[in-house]
């Protein structure tokens, strides 16, 4: 069948089921077949959601394309649709759209998270195919926010897009891309509860209309609980509202996350002849919330403790371009978790999640980006002021919404960029301007709403008076990452409280990176073990539980998430999720769900991600297990090591693990679980159950390489029998940091390998019997040219001046392997370099390692050491 007849058929049909179903209003999504062209030239068929920064957002190279990308689309539209009105809707295009159809120009939309949709009737040759023409500009805009952001503004049109089809008499689609009716309640208790209903209904017809409005309530059954019916006079080319009340429900099931009991909401527009026109539905949850400055937070007049996550909406592989179907997974997750709050950060996300949360029983934070910074013009207020009304429309039905945000950390760049004291005060002014007038715009369009912003560690928020303005002030607070000590939270949080007792705080974001990766039995501050990452969450858990006034704690973040300028363990990702990029699960997730999900008994032993293990003698390894249970027992290959009592969900247990494979087991309850640990239990370096073995020069942690599929032991000072440094100390490791370097290490993927080295390391001894081995030594030259990330805040650079200040000869065993060193003047920047040479130990010398200097000091950051025979 040719191309041309059979789309025409298929459209026939769409809209031949779409009328004799007696709905006259139609919507078809038109995600697939669309052409994409980064130049007006070359062209790709593409679906959507789409993206263009999958690869180069990830890429070794610094920066990504941000700029225009060009989408087109051919769509027929039968001749019998000609009385009908036609709305183009885009659910996001990210940042900036133009829209033409048939060569003209419809409109424009700045803003990359709302919805927005025009009117295309005009321009449409009904009976005919119609070209649809977008152009899409993720620039950087100082007229749009977010103007600067740990996470990566992809470029594209990554949501849906619809052709909807509605008779002249509709609900309104003009109100900034929302449904047109608005769901209010009144009288809400435990007794009786109503719900009153604002509809917009637009006549487009040049004559005067009659019209009825049909609403229902409907239980959860199915079964009409109450409805009405009001008829309306629509003049001719107008939009007016009407506010209809239900009568009040009696004895109403509440909303709440224990039990999300929705009520169904019908709405039929229907003509004078009782044809129905157009039918809406939406969610109604019965719940009423408050916050107390001294409490913390109210459900339906009982406390609750917000505990939960942050997310962001981008995945591994895709971008911000994601199926709804794989999106949907993030919120079943956070439900299994025990979470019973989402921070939708730090822009609206996809509709059908806040749907999603509705029916689940996840009280939802959602907000704007306006994050970092403001610009002081009259067209960035517009921006942000139309995007604040877009945002509370278009997700002001959903009854999870309970707060309604507009910004996030606004002072950081002010805190770390260079301002005159005249630039300050301005600054501060300009903002605190828009934050009054964000402040009282969602008061006035969200009555029935906290209104919320969040801010970071900095005395500016209290000395502007900015933190006075929500209803409830989040802290992101990063201490024991970025700022001081773990135990320091509390202590800050009793002194805001002190200092203000009128206020209602949340902790917003908490949370160091997490590798899976890597392990240790000494956590540290900013080592990206997941050991720390539990270390941490454990006791932010503790001390928000210990304060009553505190509203609750949303971790950063639910899942990794991209950041194309990082350098973190995992380069251009933010590693702070309790998932991962791809959404496995980390064993804080289980923690978590150990602390929060009471519903049965729930065991875990953390081993998930301990590949390679390799143990000493004697040496035990501590195992963290969890569980929702107050005792258990634990089994090591069948041998009882006692009974542990499980303190804030988790216990600690020294194992002694065999060679080989190891089988541990969790009782607790009735509920067991065992998990299969392979250990390499070492006596001697002897290579005889082994054939490679691997040292993390310089770190104090396991690193499991991937690319090579060994696990890297943590380094020492030389102990005998086995290996160590002789000379010289891990580079940049100070209290607060140790991560070594933190930037994105080229050619290779196992950048926290390379990451932590030592410096000034002129010998290196590992005591291995005679044989001949291939002997790898990894380097990375640490000193670099200045950048600049506000988010790793312990980060610190040197400028290169001289390119020859790091010399150094390589030796084995006294034999020169390379002469003349100097990594920054043979490889590029931030390049992995791998040096490999075969050596023959005779009798049982070992292996000694002389890095001898010409100039500066050397450094290393791996050794991998391969028996050949």
């Amino acid at each position: 069948m040719p191309h041309t007849i059979k789309n025409r058929l298929v459209w026939f049909l769409v809209w031949y089921v779409a009328i004799s179903s007696s709905l006259f209003a139609q919507n078809v999504i038109i995600n697939s077949g669309w052409q994409f062209s980064e130049d007006h030239n070359t062209w790709e068929t593409i679906n959507l959601p789409h993206t263009w920064n999958l690869e180069d957002a990830f890429d070794d190279y610094p920066g990504y394309r941000r700029g225009q990308g060009y989408y087109k689309k051919q769509i027929y539209i039968p001749v019998e649709e000609k009385d009908q009105i036609q709305f183009l809707k885009f659910n996001a295009v990210n940042q900036e759209a133009t829209v033409y159809v048939n060569g003209a120009l419809i409109g424009n939309h700045e803003g990359g998270y709302t919805a927005f949709n025009f009117n295309i009737t005009p321009f449409i040759r009904f009976g005919e195919y119609n070209l649809i023409e977008v152009t899409v500009d993720n620039s950087h805009n100082e007229n749009i926010p977010p103007l600067n952001a740990d996470f990566t503004f992809y470029g594209g049109i990554y949501r849906e897009v619809e052709l909807i089809s509605l008779p002249k008499q509709h609900f309104s689609l003009n109100d900034f891309a929302s449904e047109g009716f608005y769901v209010d309640y009144y009288e809400v208790s435990n007794e009786k509860a109503g719900v009153e209903v604002s509809s917009i209904l637009d006549n487009t017809s040049n004559t005067n209309s009659q019209v009825s409005l049909y609403m229902e309530l409907l239980d959860a059954n199915g079964e009409l609980v109450k409805s009405r019916t009001e008829s309306f006079k629509l003049p001719a080319e107008s939009s007016n509202e009407f506010k209809v009340k239900l009568p009040l429900v009696y004895q109403p099931m509440l909303w709440s996350p224990e039990q999300p009991y929705l009520y169904d909401l019908v709405l039929k527009l229907k003509d004078a002849r009782g044809k129905v026109l157009e039918t809406k539905h939406s969610h109604v949850g019965f719940r009423w919330t408050s916050v107390d400055p001294d409490k913390g937070f109210f459900l339906n007049g009982k406390p609750i403790k917000l505990i939960g996550v942050n997310r962001h909406q981008d995945f591994q592989g895709l971008g911000n371009a994601v199926p709804i179907e794989l999106q949907e997974k993030d919120i079943y997750l956070i439900k299994n978790m025990g979470g019973n709050v989402i921070r939708f950060a730090h822009y609206p996300h996809h509709r059908d999640l806040y749907k999603l949360c509705d029916e689940l029983g996840i009280l939802v934070w959602t907000e704007i980006p306006i994050v970092n910074k403001v610009t002081d013009s009259p067209e960035f207020f517009d921006v942000c002021i139309n995007m604040q009304k877009e945002h509370i429309k278009q997700y002001y039905n959903y009854p999870s919404v309970v707060m309604f945000g507009y910004m996030n950390e606004i002072f950081i760049r002010m805190v770390f960029d260079k301002y005159t004291e005249e630039e300050r005060t301005a600054l501060k002014s300009t903002t605190l301007k828009l934050a009054n007038q964000l402040e009282n715009l969602t008061r006035e369009l969200a009555p029935n709403r906290l209104t919320v912003m969040a801010c970071h560690l900095n005395e500016i928020y209290n000395e502007t008076g900015i933190a006075d303005l929500p209803m409830v002030l989040g802290w992101n607070l990063y201490f024991g990452w970025y700022d001081a000590e773990i135990k320091d939270l509390g202590s800050f949080l009793d002194e805001q409280h002190q200092r203000f007792p009128k206020r209602s705080m949340l902790l917003s974001e908490y949370g160091p990176g997490a590798d899976v990766r890597i392990f240790t039995k000494t956590p540290k501050k900013f080592d990206f073990s997941t050991d720390y990452q539990f270390k941490l969450h454990q006791s932010y858990v503790e001390q928000i539980q210990e304060r009553p006034f505190m509203t609750g704690m949303t971790a950063w973040n639910f899942a990794d998430f991209g950041s194309e300028f990082r350098g973190d363990a995992i380069p251009h990702v933010n590693q702070k999720g309790l998932v991962q990029y791809d959404r496995t699960p980390k064993d804080i997730y289980f923690w978590y769900k150990s602390v929060l999900d009471k519903r049965e008994p729930f065991v875990y032993v953390a081993t998930n991600f301990l590949s390679g293990l390799t143990l000493f003698q004697d040496e035990t390894y501590p195992i963290q297990v969890y569980s929702n249970q107050p005792k258990g027992m634990v089994y090591v290959n069948g041998i009882n090591l006692g009974e542990i009592s499980f303190e804030n969900g988790a216990a600690s247990v020294e194992v002694p693990f065999r060679d080989g494979e190891n089988i541990l087991r969790l009782e607790a309850g009735n509920s067991s679980v065992e998990k299969v640990v392979s250990v390499h239990k070492l006596e001697t370096l002897d290579f005889k159950n082994f054939d490679q073995f691997g040292i993390n020069v310089g770190g104090h942690f396991y690193f499991h390489d991937q690319e090579r599929n060994l696990t890297f032991v943590p380094d020492q000072t030389y102990q005998t029998p086995g290996y160590g440094y002789l000379s010289g100390a891990p580079y940049g490791m100070t209290k607060d940091k140790n991560q070594g370097v933190p930037f994105n290490v080229r050619n290779t993927t196992s950048d926290p390998l390379f990451q932590t080295m030592l410096e000034g390391c002129a010998d290196y001894k590992v005591d291995i019997p005679s044989g001949e081995y291939q002997v790898r030594l990894f380097f990375v030259e640490p000193k670099m040219k200045p950048t600049q990330n506000i988010y790793n805040l312990t980060q610190s650079a040197e400028v290169v001046e001289v390119t020859n200040r790091r010399i150094f000869d390589i030796y084995l065993n006294g034999h020169l392997v390379q002469k003349n060193v100097n990594l920054a003047s043979e490889y590029p920047e931030k390049y992995g370099v791998n040096i490999i040479s075969n050596i023959l130990i005779p009798k049982n010398e070992g292996l000694k390692i002389t890095l001898k200097p010409v100039e500066g000091k050397p450094v290393l950051s791996g050794i991998l050491i391969k028996k050949i025979n």
